[in-house]
């Protein structure tokens, strides 16, 4: 969207982790704000007409209509913390872009060290979704596993020891889809 770049890319304008959208991390996507490539956005114009705010939370109107079942499904990326992560940037957001910027930092590790091709998606849902100290003990399983012979192997480790991290905080790693639309009957 012409004219609406940001400073904080991590951290998106409604609250989500640009930085850990596998859109972003791919390269399709420069994030919100983020400049060439960005998608047109109400959310982003609404900002840009209340004064340039760097997040939604901060216009006096927040949470407005446009919200009304933004968390309800996923997109691309998950917005199943999204409520919990703008408590956290209003109580404060320097701490939250700190815990943001580790969370990418795990999954720039993931991304480089365990990633067969195909677990993009998944790191970023774990990455976005377990408690942070949680992923911690997951990368420290992780180093310490030197025998591993390849890179399949170890994608394979990665996904066993975040599936059993989010069993043990009861967190589903997969995006919550809307529904397809039932098939319209057609008239005779």
């Amino acid at each position: 969207m012409k004219g609406f770049c940001r400073q904080d890319q991590l951290f998106s304008l409604c609250g989500l982790h640009c930085g850990l959208c596998p859109m972003k991390v791919g390269g399709h996507c420069p994030g919100c704000g983020g400049g060439e490539g960005n998608q047109p956005c109400r959310l982003a114009r609404c900002a840009i007409s209340r004064g340039g705010l760097d997040y939604c939370f901060q216009c006096g109107e927040y949470p407005c209509e446009k919200y009304q079942g933004f968390d309800q499904y996923d997109s691309f990326i998950t917005h199943q913390r999204r409520q919990a992560d703008i408590q956290a940037a209003q109580a404060d957001l320097q701490g939250c872009r700190q815990q943001l910027r580790e969370r990418a930092d795990i999954l720039a590790y993931l991304l480089e060290n365990c990633n067969d091709g195909r677990r993009r998606s998944f790191f970023c849902l774990g990455a976005s979704l377990l408690d942070l100290e949680e992923l911690r003990l997951v990368i420290a399983r992780l180093q310490a596993q030197r025998d591993l012979p390849d890179q399949k192997a170890r994608a394979s480790q990665a996904v066993q020891e975040l599936r059993a991290a989010a069993e043990r905080q009861g967190v589903t790693l997969a995006l919550r889809k809307r529904p397809k639309k039932e098939k319209r009957d057609k008239e005779v």
